[in-house]
């Protein structure tokens, strides 16, 4: 149940995420949230946006291991496995917030599942 709980966590999380890069990336609360300036986030609002539905594609993906239940154990270390390797990546490349915003709730929920 616990392993559950901390995959709908980090599902939720990239929900969230997929809105502020789709939504919110030009407004005050994707401002702050990136530390960007309104110009930066006018020209990369396009790519941002694309980033926010990978994001959404991941989140739809644990959320769709947790609907099958223990059918769907495989789907949910895939796309846990997915939220790490993105995570690693974009801590070594953008920052490592990143690792403990992202990579590091993945890998405690695919522990917790594992361990089930």
């Amino acid at each position: 149940m616990l392993a559950y709980i901390a995959i709908a966590l980090v599902a939720l999380l990239h929900a969230y995420f997929m809105l502020l890069e789709m939504y919110f990336w030009d407004k005050p609360l994707g401002l702050r949230t990136f530390r960007t300036t309104q110009e930066f986030a006018t020209a990369s609002k396009t790519l941002a946006a694309n980033q926010g539905l990978y994001n959404g594609f991941l989140a739809a993906g644990l959320l769709w291991g947790l609907y099958l239940g223990a059918a769907g154990r495989n789907i949910d270390i895939f796309f846990l496995v997915c939220v790490i390797v993105a995570g690693i990546y974009g801590a070594l490349t953008v920052g490592r917030k990143i690792l403990w915003i992202q990579a590091i709730p993945a890998c405690i929920a695919l522990a917790l599942l594992v361990m089930e």
